[in-house]
């Protein structure tokens, strides 16, 4: 089967969360069977709550959003406008099938793209997601990372903060962190539309995914089941 080239598509109107949900999964399914090119869904989702696998009953504060279970790994997150989603829907036989170097390029993609904006993106040990000092200083989350990988495809993916309304976060323990804040593009001084940003993810995710490999993988017969559960 010759590989399909990747397809990229933007929403600019704020997507459902069920509604993408459901469409991803079809879309991995495809991608799995061999009918359909790997994807990269950018895209808002209206004020709401989601609760990964590892959520603690006594992170969520204030209910005032939705809250939607899902199968990626992690705690509670929030997702809204001003906030691009990244849903990415890759095949890792083709390249490398290596989830852990996976999960580390979604985080150089961020840090790339941040970088274009003259804003220094960081890991942090122990800490999933991309981590930045804000205008008192202080360390402070921009961007999060929660995935999943159903027989060597990719599900879910990465949130960036442009300018969403931070105070909507304090209906939850973000991702679990209690000692440590949440930020964005705009509350670090930084004025960039939403387009200028779809740029600069696409130009940096080219940088680091490049074209797929063809591994061992793609000769062997893969898990019927992988479930990568990472930390939002």
């Amino acid at each position: 089967m010759a590989f399909q080239a990747l397809e990229w598509r933007i929403d600019d109107a704020p997507v459902d969360y069920e509604d993408a949900t459901a469409a991803m999964d079809e879309r991995a399914a495809a991608i799995r069977a061999g009918t359909a090119p790997e994807l990269v869904w950018l895209l808002e989702h209206p004020p709401l709550y989601t609760a990964g696998t590892s959520t603690k009953p006594g992170d969520l504060l204030d209910a005032r959003f939705p809250v939607f279970r899902t199968g990626r790994g992690g705690q509670l997150t929030y997702h809204g406008p001003g906030q691009r989603v990244g849903y990415v829907m890759l095949d890792l036989k083709r390249r490398g099938a290596d989830i852990r170097r996976y999960v580390r390029d979604l985080e150089e993609w961020l840090i790339r793209a941040l970088a274009r904006f003259n804003v220094r993106g960081e890991r942090r040990e122990g800490r999933v997601g991309i981590w930045v000092a804000g205008r008192d200083g202080a360390e402070a989350k921009i961007a999060a990372i929660g995935v999943r990988v159903r027989r060597w495809v990719t599900l879910h993916g990465v949130a960036l903060n442009i300018d969403p309304d931070l105070s909507h976060y304090s209906g939850i323990v973000p991702c679990g962190i209690r000692d440590r804040g949440v930020t964005s593009l705009a509350a670090l001084g930084i004025t960039a539309t939403m387009p200028e940003v779809d740029v600069a993810l696409r130009a940096a995710f080219d940088e680091v995914f490049g074209s797929p490999i063809l591994s061992e993988a793609d000769r062997t017969e893969g898990s019927d089941e992988i479930l990568r559960q990472v930390r939002p």
